[in-house]
C-alpha cells in the first residue's frame, strides 16, 4: 500500500525482499495512480489502483508514517480497502506503524503484534497484544518493528514464502550485514536523554492518536 507522507524505508526496505522473490509479481497499490509522496520527499508511481486491485493477494503490506498515517487512519477509502481485502490476503503485514492502520481498519483484533516502540502500547486500543520485538508472526500476521526492521520483516516473509536457504541467499545479495556506529537502535540501548528527547517528539502524535482510537 502507498499512501501520502508514508516512510519510504518501512516500503523500500520490505519491496526489495520480496521482489527478490523469483516469479513473484509485487505492485504498489494506491487511491489513484497519481505519484504518493513520501514523508522524507521520495515519490512513488502505484502500479495498480483500489478499483484495479485483484480480488485476492498473497501479502498485503502496510507501511507506516508518522502523521501521514494519522490521515491515513481517517481516510475512508483507504480504511474500505483495507477491510475489503485484508480478510481474503494470504498474509496481512506491516512496518512500523502501518500496524496501527491495520488497527484501525480492524485486523488485528485478537492478534499479536509490534510497532514503532513510540506507537507499540497503542495496538491495544484496537485489540490487539502489543509485543516487543523486531517482528512478530501470529498466524498470517506478520508485523514489523519500526523502519529499518522492515528489511528484517522482508527476509522473514522470504522465508515463508519460500525457504530459510532462499532468504540467506537474499541477505547475502543484499550484503544485509548492520553493523551501525552507535548502539542506539532500540529504547533498551540508547542513552536515557536520548530515549527522552525522542519520545518528546512523539507527544502531538500520541494525543492524536489517544484521540483517533477512541472513535
Amino acid at each position: 500500500l502507498a499512501y501520502p507522507g508514508m516512510t519510504a524505508l518501512d516500503l523500500v526496505g520490505p519491496h526489495h525482499m520480496l521482489s527478490s522473490l523469483w516469479g513473484a509479481t509485487v505492485r504498489l497499490v494506491a487511491r489513484t495512480r497519481a505519484p504518493v509522496k513520501s514523508d522524507m520527499g521520495l515519490v512513488f508511481t502505484p502500479d495498480i489502483t483500489f478499483d484495479e486491485m485483484p480480488a485476492r493477494c498473497d501479502v498485503l503490506c502496510v507501511p507506516g508514517a508518522g502523521s501521514g498515517v494519522l490521515a491515513a487512519m481517517q481516510d475512508g477509502e483507504t480504511l474500505d480497502f483495507l477491510r475489503r481485502h485484508g480478510p481474503a490476503a494470504g498474509i496481512v503485514s506491516s512496518v512500523c506503524t502501518g500496524s496501527l492502520l491495520l488497527g484501525k481498519a480492524g485486523l488485528l483484533e485478537g492478534y499479536l503484534a509490534t510497532s514503532h516502540w513510540t506507537a507499540r502500547d497503542a495496538l491495544a486500543m484496537f485489540g490487539a497484544t502489543p509485543v516487543d520485538a523486531r517482528v512478530v508472526t501470529d498466524r498470517n500476521r506478520v508485523t514489523g518493528a519500526g523502519v529499518t526492521a522492515g528489511i528484517d520483516f522482508g527476509l522473514e516473509l522470504v522465508a515463508r514464502l519460500r525457504d530459510r536457504s532462499y532468504a540467506e541467499m537474499v541477505q547475502l545479495l543484499a550484503e544485509y550485514d548492520p553493523d551501525p556506529p552507535y548502539h542506539s537502535g532500540t529504547p533498551k540501548t540508547a542513552p536515557p536523554e536520548t530515549v527522552a528527547l525522542v519520545r518528546g517528539m512523539f507527544d502531538e502524535f500520541q494525543k492524536d492518536l489517544t484521540r483517533l482510537g477512541n472513535r
